[in-house]
């Protein structure tokens, strides 16, 4: 073979396993693929690296010029807005070159008003100390991510966590910023959330169990042998998730269990954290709720009474279940809107929610009735004079950042939509005009030269699907436009607008970038969510193919150029919509996809599966569910069609989605879809599949990598698209 002879698409061995449930065998010639120790494994994936490599090398001019857009959009050398929490302002600062960035602070003793720090201007103000150097952590390391990072009331101990290896287990360091040393690192492991006793000598932290489930809490007494560690708290109900953080008036250790459909939040005093948790409203199935600690009272966000939430009063001497019957109602959700969480200061509160399908936050006030009156009459909270904060572009996102103090009478906030850098602005908490105190520079855009829209689809039912869409001023709805549909649509997380300079270049070249807020995820509140999940799942793929074929009717897109990109869970969404309408798509980016999603919630054994039971169903014990996500899981509903071309991007580490998946679908897409019938080694629509050998969900870590992951892909979309050159 010469150098230029094109490689073939390498072809696993079949290896056939069997598996039946409910009276139905399944024959998976590819599962052997799991097995990351086997070296025939490891061949194989770097094999697919190979031909996937040879097919893009190509475009790699094209890459590299994609690169170098984001970079003529990113300020390289940059910091953030200082914000105060207790006695410091705390800044974090990029330089050009570095991946990671660089954390500091400033005493207020130093600088009583907030500093004014030149972004551009790498140099330290005076006073300002460097207390987290992440680049500096990261030389040496492959991969590298910081998991938490926390102080102590006192200020002189940090906290933080590492993993470099993309498994998301990470190793827990403690520094004496006096010193600048690690005075303490035996404890391994570790998954996410961080706290320090009052008194700096204790840190709480959370662990994994063996089906990694953050399931334990427990307390490392500084300077001590991890072996001498003490639980403080497990969950063994294997669908409930656990996690631990600090109040915002540092007094309480609050700690919240959940399932999908069920949760309990227990507290513990901060100042002795291994005094046994007591539960703040117990546990009743299919109730929902997180707990604010609110000074005199808990702050309750719940779903007993409403499916959008609602904000309660609950006094600090209630406990157990009995608790949920005194809640005092301050807030309900009006239709179409979901609350989603409090954060309590000591003059007001602010509630994270959503309306009209994007995020806001809206401002109580405490109530200025005194003393007994209050306690026996009122919930504590003016609801008459509440505000939402909004800045009334039709795409506004609004979301709390950096209210870090129980004094504080502002509220900080960012801003976003898909054509507004993100902004960080603060409004008075007693009501006021905005103040901008940064936008994010994006070099090179003028927002003139684009244009933003909220549009809506109609779904085979009747449902209206919300879609925001951005494309350049000057291309018109004719029918000519090559597009890009993004989407999810699980576990009532949302997908909201926001500027991306990637979609910059993709918009640069003439094409039209578009979300589609499908159900299953969170935009339109809990219904939205409920009808996309289980057995609504399908709602989930359909709504997308008729989010994209609604583009192409209104003559934003060009049907015979729409490109498809989701990841994860929207990963399972690229699956499935490549088998329910190849063609509708012209080329399908799925990362880190989900796509053999009924092999996996069948096996109980594997990492994060029975929790995962409350969001697809269980199809180990009920049949309906198993045949259903039979008929839609993407691996088993391959069709004898010519789909898409396809690229499949994993990681060998991932912990959340198995790299097998993408390995084992790949695979058997090649095998029976028409796309490589011709026997070309490079046929017009390749499927390709790239494994990161040292990554994790995320994909490669530092942004320069990321960048050029990210760019390699959209090259692979642009050549496909037929959309290569700047217009």
């Amino acid at each position: 073979m010469t150098e230029n002879t094109p490689l073939k698409p390498p072809v696993p061995a079949k290896k056939p396993i069997e598996r039946t449930h409910h009276g139905d065998t399944v024959v998976d010639n590819f599962d052997w693929l799991r097995d990351k120790e086997n070296q025939e494994v490891l061949d194989h994936l770097n094999a697919e690296n190979a031909y996937a490599d040879q097919i893009l090398e190509p475009l790699h001019p094209l890459r590299d010029r994609i690169v170098e857009e984001i970079k003529s959009h990113t300020q390289e050398t940059d910091s953030s807005v200082p914000y105060r929490d207790g006695d410091y302002w705390y800044i974090s600062r990029t330089r050009e070159g570095d991946n990671y960035p660089r954390f500091s602070r400033i005493a207020l003793a130093d600088s009583p008003e907030r500093p004014v720090v030149d972004a551009e201007n790498d140099e330290l103000l005076p006073g300002e100390h460097v207390y987290l150097d992440a680049q500096a952590l990261s030389e040496g390391t492959e991969f590298f991510q910081l998991g938490g990072i926390t102080l102590n009331d006192e200020s002189n101990r940090l906290a933080y966590s590492v993993d470099t290896s993309g498994g998301e287990v990470y190793a827990l360091r403690i520094v004496d910023l006096a010193s600048g040393d690690v005075i303490d690192d035996s404890v391994k492991d570790v998954a996410y959330g961080l706290a320090f006793s009052l008194d700096g000598s204790e840190i709480v932290y959370a662990k994994n169990d063996e089906a990694w489930r953050q399931c334990e809490i427990w307390v490392h007494t500084v300077g001590t042998q991890a072996s001498e560690d003490r639980l403080l708290f497990r969950e063994d109900d294997e669908k409930f998730t656990t996690a631990a953080g600090a109040s915002r008036n540092r007094k309480a250790l609050i700690i919240e269990t959940a399932s999908r459909v069920t949760s309990e939040a227990l507290v513990t005093s901060l100042e002795s954290p291994i005094q046994q948790p007591r539960s703040i409203a117990g546990r009743v199935e299919g109730v929902e709720y997180s707990v604010e600690h609110a000074g005199d009272h808990y702050l309750v966000i719940h779903n007993r009474d409403h499916k959008g939430f609602a904000l309660a009063r609950q006094e600090l001497d209630a406990s157990g279940a009995e608790a949920q019957e005194t809640w005092r109602e301050i807030l309900a959700p009006a239709e179409g809107e979901r609350i989603e969480a409090a954060d309590a200061f000591e003059s007001h509160a602010a509630i994270t929610m959503r309306a009209a399908g994007l995020p806001t936050v809206r401002v109580l006030q405490r109530d200025q009735v005194s003393g007994e009156q209050n306690a026996e009459s009122s919930t504590g909270w003016d609801t008459a004079s509440a505000f939402d904060i909004s800045h009334g572009g039709e795409l506004d996102a609004v979301y709390l950042a950096h209210n870090r103090n129980w004094d504080d009478e502002t509220i900080r906030y960012t801003l976003d939509s898909m054509l507004t850098p993100t902004t960080v602005a603060q409004i008075p908490a007693s009501g006021g005009e905005p103040e901008i105190l940064k936008e994010t520079p994006v070099p090179n855009f003028d927002r003139t030269k684009y244009v933003e829209k909220r549009l809506w689809a109609t779904a085979h039912d009747g449902t209206k699907i919300p879609i925001s869409l951005m494309a350049r001023a000057d291309v018109e709805p004719d029918g000519t436009n090559p597009g890009f549909l993004y989407g999810y649509g699980s576990y009532e997380i949302p997908s909201d607008p926001t500027l991306s300079v990637f979609w910059l270049s993709l918009m640069d070249r003439g094409v039209v970038v578009a979300i589609a807020h499908i159900r299953g995820g969170g935009e339109m509140g809990r219904e939205w969510y409920e009808n996309g999940k289980k057995l609504a799942k399908k709602n989930t793929f359909s709504d997308f193919v008729e989010s994209a074929q609604f583009l192409a009717s209104e003559g934003w897109f060009d049907k015979n150029r729409i490109a498809a990109n989701g990841g994860s869970a929207g990963g399972l969404l690229m699956g499935a919509v490549a088998n329910l309408s190849p063609e509708t798509f012209r080329v399908i980016v799925a990362g880190v996809p989900f796509v053999d999603a009924l092999t996996t919630i069948l096996d109980p054994s594997l990492p994060l599966t029975v929790g995962e039971w409350e969001e697809w169903g269980n199809p180990l014990e009920d049949p309906e569910v198993y045949q259903y996500m039979k008929e839609y899981t993407p691996y088993e509903n391959i069709r004898n069609v010519q789909y898409p071309a396809i690229l499949a991007t994993t990681s060998l580490n991932d912990i959340r989605v198995f790299y097998v998946e993408p390995a084992k679908w790949v695979a058997r897409l090649r095998e029976e879809t028409r796309n490589y019938e011709g026997g070309e080694a490079i046929p017009a629509h390749p499927i390709l599949f790239k494994c990161e050998m040292v990554a994790g969900h995320g994909g490669r870590s530092g942004r320069y990598a990321r960048w050029e992951q990210r760019a390699e892909e959209y090259a692979f979309v642009l050549d496909q698209l037929g959309a290569t050159e700047l217009i």
